[in-house]
């Protein structure tokens, strides 16, 4: 599977240029970005996909010295469970999201 990296947003294409895996994080604040948005297509779905999306979207953000935070239902989740990332969330800020958002 081929990764797109663009700034604020990772996805793939299928054949026909459709994006059917996408992650966007827009800048939250200085140096904190939060992915607010995830999608993997139906046809992809259970096959851990999203979860690479997720490793992509770390990676992506510790090459650029960012901290993240989540709004996504499925990033917070995700976040969840792997606490070894814990360490690119800013808790400060994660803490005044919404309940729903806590990591």
């Amino acid at each position: 599977m081929k990764f797109i990296h663009e700034d604020h947003k990772i996805y793939v294409l299928d054949e026909n240029q459709k994006e059917i895996v996408v992650a966007t994080f827009p800048q939250f604040r200085e140096g904190v970005v939060n992915v607010d948005h995830t999608f993997v297509d139906p046809s992809l779905r259970g096959q851990g996909v999203a979860s690479q999306l997720m490793h992509e979207v770390v990676a992506y953000a510790k090459s650029k010295n960012l901290k993240m935070v989540a709004t996504c239902p499925y990033a917070v989740a995700w976040f969840k469970r792997h606490p070894e990332f814990n360490d690119m969330i800013d808790q400060d800020a994660q803490e005044h999201l919404d309940p729903q958002c806590r990591i």
